[in-house]
């Protein structure tokens, strides 16, 4: 075999080699492409939109993942979760006469049942992020109850903000009562419509069954 045909047997083999190689990647980008907008539902579209590019965007939600891995997430025990419901029907109950207040009890609350739960709860923006990981679907709820809670210190936000801020507090709240919820999306599970659903309507939970005064 003459050394032309060795050399041209090895450009092949090696052209092979880069072509699987380059299949076996764009696989792999795309299954974790694919888990991510599992994991992160509507959270997966908001990072498209901040950063310059996909790859971008994907890198810090796996950032978001890896930290959220090294935190001690626990689910609140049995008393716990009583105990935090029955707080928030008394915040529910003051919002006809205090609504400013309601708001602000309602942020303190939410941030209480994060501590307890393992969170950092320092920052308004790393809160967010971390609670984007284990509740996706709520995640913009809290970012606009925080928006409105803002207006609300400026004295710029109106009774019907102050309302629908609360509405938002409770869509979070109820799924950190939830713990199961916390743990589906935890193990990756998709279906986060269906999980927040079963948050609202879990026992524990500080809305529907339990108060009435803010819808």
């Amino acid at each position: 075999m003459s050394t032309g045909i060795i050399i041209a047997i090895v450009v092949v083999v090696v052209l092979l080699v880069a072509a699987g190689a380059a299949v076996a990647t764009i696989g792999k980008r795309k299954r974790e492409s694919k888990q991510l907008k599992q994991r992160f539902g509507p959270e997966y579209d908001r990072a498209l939109e901040q950063h310059s590019d996909r790859k971008e965007a994907e890198r810090s939600l796996k950032e978001r993942e890896n930290r959220h891995e090294g935190l001690d997430i626990r689910p609140l025990a049995p008393e716990q979760q009583e105990h935090f419901a029955g707080e928030w029907r008394n915040v529910q109950a003051r919002f006809v006469d205090a609504p400013q207040e309601a708001v602000r009890e309602s942020d303190h609350l939410v941030r209480e049942v994060m501590r307890q739960r393992g969170y950092p709860v320092d920052d308004f923006n790393q809160r967010a992020d971390d609670i984007s990981v284990s509740h996706p679907n709520v995640v913009e709820n809290y970012r606009s109850a925080g928006a409105i809670a803002e207006r609300n210190e400026r004295g710029e936000a109106s009774t019907e903000d102050l309302r629908q801020a609360t509405v938002h507090y409770r869509a979070l709240f109820e799924e950190l009562l939830d713990t199961s919820v916390t743990n589906r999306q935890s193990h990756g599970t998709d279906g986060g419509q269906e999980e927040h659903s079963a948050g609202r309507g879990n026992d524990a939970g500080a809305g529907g069954r339990r108060g009435e005064e803010v819808r």
